[in-house]
């Protein structure tokens, strides 16, 4: 590029600038470019210090048992990997509720053979680990 075309750009580019601008040098931004920049700095996480009581968006929203085994288990339990009662499989499940409810209940939670703990709903409750329980012996009667 010739310094002549160069120069004209340059020219160009500031004049675009300061016609673009406010009195002060700024530019103006119409209120939905503000949401889109507010948007795309909002922070994704926040600190909590010891003490504060703080609801997440993820902690408040109802997961049911249907909702946590279609993101979580069926990997597993659809299939029967690594020895996973399989959803419907009224004999695998007959078996395990032989050693009682609470029993299946704390395996779920505290994990057992090649099942973490939680299987691997890390963020669940163990509440809501306890109606995925319940919704697939539902599914397996």
């Amino acid at each position: 590029m010739s310094q002549l075309k160069i120069f004209g750009l340059v020219i160009f580019t500031l004049f675009t600038m300061v016609a673009c601008s406010g009195q002060d040098g700024s530019v103006e931004l119409t209120d939905n470019q503000k949401n889109l920049v507010a948007e795309r700095i909002a922070p994704h996480g926040q600190v909590v210090m010891a003490g504060q009581a703080v609801v997440s968006a993820v902690a408040s929203a109802v997961r049911t048992g249907e909702s946590i085994y279609a993101s979580n288990c069926q990997a597993c339990h659809n299939y029967g990997v690594a020895g996973a009662p399989k959803m419907g499989d009224v004999a695998a499940w007959a078996d395990r509720l032989t050693r009682g409810i609470e029993t299946v209940y704390a395996n779920a939670i505290n994990g057992i053979g090649a099942m973490p703990a939680k299987g691997t709903c890390m963020d669940c409750s163990d509440d809501e680990i306890i109606a995925t329980i319940d919704y697939m012996l539902e599914n397996s009667q």
